[in-house]
């Protein structure tokens, strides 16, 4: 019997607004793994979201499925596709016809105004959580409203867990209202790989026979965030510095689009910067969507995972990586930095703080073996009309050459021995990375909320004040050497 198990009719009911959980979008991925881990103690339904969903209309029952993976025979958890996120009146349907005991909802808030814009009238009834991220400083005051509305929020990186909480300093919630829930992955499902037939098989193919001594794997969407084409000039810095003989046994693997309207043409920008036999960079170029297994393989092929992206929430191919035994080289920005396991003065791993909302410039340096952090060079505040202000953390393409060539010269023995050292930290009751671990906390906070939750009256009347903390102060980013090179000119 499971630990936590509660039979089928005696379970809470969650609806769950986010991706439509049978699809690979990483938010898709992870709420599924939510759903399998949690599916022995709540029951579920997924108001599955996709663009111009083929399946918006109907609905599924999925319960079967899910036994089958998990081995359970009670599951209960159903899929009501949808175009977009949703509306209030398919809300309003589904409260009134599954009757749920709680909503969760995943992602960018601004895709849920519709549904705070009702959060009075649901809360006289059900409580509202919400799975939440932000990827980096100024502290995003536009989004106070949105975090007020919500009975529980649950924060996928220790750098969310803290600007959510400083956001709402002036309307403070209770302890157990806001939790550290980092993104879990299926550690059966990426794990390392020793002896298998299969697997050498499908590397001697896919290699066509070639023998590499490094090989670096980027697994994201081709999107500008995400920076390929500066990952393709820093491979190919890398590897142009290097002699002939080294740099054709090195290998940069792509997991991606080689060409979005989103992104750009990978392929030209190769062929443009790239000598064929000396940098040498390969694409998985799946004609199907990649199983598990087959995604698994491709991280065991490789030594290291890599990104260079300007914002990222919490990066997912790294703990993926980190999961399979891999090393990873990534910028110092949102969740990858509790992936890299930076320590504190006291050999703590860091949290933070109103004054220290983020380690982007590197005040603590020491890490986790396994990483190989590339501190940004440039701190662009980007925005929107919606998102008025929020740093781009740039990488320049010359550390992150730099970066891949630290990893390189370790050797393929070191480099796997820290990434199994990776792996150890990753799956400890510490990071809680696993998919197992994730479900555990899901059904703690879940549970807690259950106890402690209160409806709200149908109306409040709330005095307006000038009540308003400043952040200015610690909003803006400078490195710790810059006022003296300030002061030095001034007074010159």
């Amino acid at each position: 019997m499971k630990k936590g198990y509660i039979p089928k009719e005696e379970r809470k009911k969650i609806l769950f607004l986010c991706d439509d959980i049978r699809v690979t979008s990483g938010i898709g991925v992870m709420a599924k793994e939510i759903v399998m881990n949690t599916a022995h103690h709540f029951n579920w339904v997924n108001l599955g979201a996709a663009v111009k969903h083929p399946e918006a209309g109907q609905g599924f029952d999925i319960s079967d499925s899910i036994n089958e993976e998990t081995g359970l025979k009670d599951a209960d958890v159903k899929i009501i596709p949808y175009n977009g996120y949703g509306d209030h009146q398919i809300v309003r349907k589904l409260i009134e016809q599954e009757k749920p005991n709680a909503i969760l909802h995943f992602t960018d808030p601004r895709y849920w105004t519709w549904l705070y814009e009702m959060e009075r009238e649901i809360r006289t009834e059900i409580p509202i959580v919400f799975y939440t991220i932000w990827d980096a400083a100024p502290y995003p005051m536009w989004n106070r409203d949105f975090y007020r509305s919500d009975d529980m929020l649950l924060c996928i990186s220790k750098q969310t867990k803290n600007l959510v909480e400083n956001v709402l300093r002036d309307y403070p919630k209770e302890d157990w209202q806001t939790q550290y829930v980092p993104h879990g992955i299926d550690e059966k499902g990426f794990f390392p790989i020793i002896n298998d037939l299969e697997f050498e098989a499908f590397k001697e193919e896919f290699f066509e026979g070639e023998e590499y001594d490094f090989v670096v794997f980027w697994n994201n969407r081709n999107i500008r965030r995400k920076n390929p084409g500066d990952l393709i000039h820093a491979w190919q810095l890398f590897t142009s510095n290097l002699p002939k003989e080294k740099a054709e046994r090195c290998l940069l693997l792509l997991h991606t689009d080689k060409s979005d309207p989103n992104g750009t043409d990978i392929p030209a920008v190769i062929e443009a910067l790239c000598d064929p036999q000396v940098t040498k960079v390969k694409f998985t170029d799946s004609k199907h969507r990649l199983t598990k297994k087959e995604l698994n393989y491709f991280y065991n092929m490789s030594d290291a995972q890599i990104m260079m992206t300007d914002n990222e929430g919490w990066g997912l191919s790294l703990t993926e990586a980190l999961m399979a035994g891999n090393m990873i080289i990534a910028p110092v920005q949102g969740g990858m930095q509790d992936q890299m396991r930076f320590e504190d003065e006291n050999g703590d791993w860091i949290n933070f703080t109103p004054e220290y909302p983020t380690n982007a410039l590197g005040r603590y340096k020491k890490h986790g073996e396994w990483a190989i952090p590339i501190f940004g060079k440039t701190h662009s505040i980007k925005g929107s009309p919606q998102t008025p202000y929020l740093y781009a953390t740039q990488v320049d393409n010359e550390d992150a050459a730099l970066a891949l060539l630290e990893c390189y010269k370790l050797g393929s023995e070191e480099i796997k021995r820290r990434g199994l050292a990776g792996r150890k930290w990753a799956v400890s009751d510490e990071a809680g990375f696993s998919a197992k671990k994730m479900g555990e906390n899901f059904i703690k906070h879940f549970d807690t909320l259950f106890e402690n939750w209160e409806p709200l009256e149908r109306y409040t009347i709330e005095k307006i004040t000038d009540k308003k903390t400043s952040y200015h102060k610690h909003n803006s980013l400078f490195s710790e050497g810059f006022k003296e090179k300030f002061n030095k000119v001034l007074n010159q």
